[in-house]
């Protein structure tokens, strides 16, 4: 038995290894490799009935289709790792808020590092710093 690649089959997998260049997920690269696979085993199959580029189009479209389904997949579940490997935020973050002479509001963040406090400007306070300390640096 001979199989035949058709000029539509040659087009049909151009197309899918265009849409496949670059693809930085998991769901279209498996999109591109299903859409690929597809396309050839829809050309095999259909060049059986007389229909191969309609085999090769259908095939390609249903295997992208699949493929996009499974990476999709993939994806969720590297991105549920990274957010469970990413450390949680430090409680060692203290927010003074100070009150502007016009009514308004400025948080001051102050890390604690030991028994000193730093604030955003890289001073450092052997105490948590009032509202009263912060306002010369921070308000106005």
């Amino acid at each position: 038995m001979r199989y035949v690649i058709s000029i539509p089959l040659l087009i049909a997998c151009s197309v899918v290894l265009a849409f496949s260049i670059g693809c930085e997920s998991e769901a279209g690269k498996d999109a591109a490799i299903g859409g690929a696979l597809g396309a050839g085993v829809g050309a095999i199959v259909g060049h059986q009935s007389g229909h191969t580029t309609e085999g090769a189009l259908i095939g390609g479209a249903v295997g992208a289709g699949g493929g996009y389904i499974l990476g999709n997949e993939k994806d969720k579940k590297q991105q549920q790792q990274a957010q469970t490997n990413q450390p949680a935020q430090s409680t060692d973050v203290v927010t003074v808020n100070i009150t502007n002479s016009n009514g308004s509001v400025t948080p001051v963040k102050l890390t604690r590092s030991g028994t000193n406090y730093i604030g955003p400007k890289g001073e450092v306070y052997d105490h948590l710093p009032t509202e009263a300390e912060l306002k010369p640096v921070y308000g106005f």
